[in-house]
């Protein structure tokens, strides 16, 4: 839910100045389950200058439901990533209304292709590679469906990140996520108004508004911050501004990609060979009371490669990166500092 998400930042998109979005054709993009994406427009927003070497590059996918203009509040001198030290490139993930995805395709919107985490990645390299012309990046940072993409870059990429920063992201789903994101499909297939995609207005989706915003932090974080007396207006301007934020199909695509993430799915289901394949150093960045991420896949996905890793402990859940953000801030901008 991008204004969930948006609204906790540590720094306002709202007082960053927003670098134009760009468009970057890359023809046809194969997709992992067969499908071609004909046309395949990746959307991205650059910060700061690429240095003579081409040495100081980042990539920062987006979350879940959000854009790169969404990223803005944490690409800045002060912020997660220093824009005034790297080149950032925030680039738009398949589904998000920017990329391709089913409400910008000419097809019918379930005939669209379904897309996932390790396509993202793919085209993300071929925008970096064939169209910014970098051949390595100093880092990959990524927030939720972002740092899921962190993972699959370490494994897809090997050589091609100097560091991941996989924040709040698993490189493979439990079962508990599963059940979160499947009831959150059924929230919009069982939608009376959903019509099989074939909706003329985006029909309204209270319940998967709330499903979403009960996962984004614990029972007491919410408990605290939401009077019993407050509960009526907070809930109707949840239903308010989720059911309207985001395109369902897209969504749900987005949500099926993010079920369907496995790293170790090139290396005969075993996470203990994807780990060993990553050459990046990593830090992986988690919250323990994650209802909505669950953090121990990549807890031990750290444990198997090596990784360092950064655990956010306080109620706040998922949204850990906002309640915490001075200290998570600290430890990445050091660990992109430190000397290789």
């Amino acid at each position: 839910m991008r204004n969930a998400f948006a609204s906790l930042l540590l720094i306002s998109a709202a007082t960053i100045a927003q670098p134009a979005v760009q468009t970057a054709s890359l023809g046809e993009c194969a997709l992992e389950k067969g499908g071609v994406i004909r046309g395949c427009t990746v959307a991205y927003r650059v910060f700061g200058a690429l240095n003579s070497a081409k040495s100081n590059a980042v990539l920062f996918p987006t979350w879940f439901t959000g854009t790169s203009k969404d990223l803005a509040g944490l690409i800045a001198p002060n912020g997660l990533v220093d824009s005034s030290k790297y080149f950032v490139i925030a680039v738009d993930a398949f589904g998000n209304g920017l990329s391709p995805s089913p409400s910008n395709s000419h097809r019918p919107r379930m005939s669209f292709p379904q897309f996932t985490i390790r396509d993202m990645v793919d085209a993300q390299h071929r925008l970096v590679q064939e169209v910014l012309h970098i051949d390595r990046l100093h880092a990959v940072v990524g927030i939720s469906m972002g740092g899921m993409q962190a993972f699959q870059w370490a494994v897809s990429y090997p050589e091609f990140a100097d560091r991941i920063v996989p924040i709040v992201g698993s490189p493979r789903l439990t079962s508990y996520d599963l059940m979160l994101w499947r009831t959150e499909e059924q929230a919009i297939l069982e939608n009376a108004d959903w019509k099989n995609g074939a909706y003329q207005s985006r029909p309204p989706l209270r319940a998967l508004a709330d499903i979403h915003t009960l996962a984004l932090t614990t029972p007491s974080y919410r408990a605290r911050e939401t009077d019993r007396v407050a509960y009526a207006e907070f809930i109707g301007k949840t239903e308010a501004d989720g059911s309207g934020q985001m395109d369902p199909t897209d969504w749900l695509y987005q949500l099926r990609a993010m079920m369907a993430q496995n790293v170790a799915a090139g290396f005969g289901d075993s996470m203990a060979d994807a780990a060993r394949s990553a050459k990046a150093r990593m830090l992986i960045v988690v919250a323990a009371q994650d209802h909505m991420v669950n953090p121990q896949p990549a807890l031990d996905f750290a444990k198997l490669s090596g990784a360092e890793t950064l655990v956010l402990t306080g109620d706040c859940g998922h949204m850990a990166t906002a309640c915490e953000s001075g200290r998570m801030t600290t430890e990445v901008r050091r660990f992109l500092a430190a000397a290789r």
